[in-house]
């Protein structure tokens, strides 16, 4: 077995190893989008596209638009309003690109505190 270290890393036998309190989390830097996907399931997050492999971050089912008529396009315009109606993932939404019926880019000052 090979190793070296200092006080910031050490490297065994080619892998090298931090201390867990000098990861950063990862910012999540995405555009702020509705999604909507196959069989009606229509959410919004931080999407983010590789490929095929797209994932929204931070993301909600959204269950009730609460637009009275207006559609999808006015809470991403204006935010969500006080009828719609937001269930939390909790964690990254992964699907395929080709399950992706279509997209509405957001307002992102309006989600902030939703995202």
């Amino acid at each position: 077995m090979d190793a070296k270290c200092n006080e910031k890393k050490i490297v065994v036998d080619g892998k090298t190893y931090v201390p867990e309190d000098s990861i950063q989390e990862r910012e999540i830097v995405g555009d702020v989008k509705i999604v909507i996907l196959q069989r009606g399931w229509v959410m919004v997050g931080r999407f983010e596209r590789n490929g095929a492999d797209c994932k929204l971050y931070n993301a909600s089912v959204i269950r009730r638009w609460g637009t009275e008529g207006k559609g999808l396009g006015y809470i991403a315009k204006n935010g969500p309003t006080a009828d719609t109606i937001l269930d939390k993932c909790y964690g990254v939404v992964e699907f395929d690109n080709l399950t992706t019926v279509a997209m509405i880019a957001c307002e992102e000052s309006k989600w902030k505190k939703e995202l």
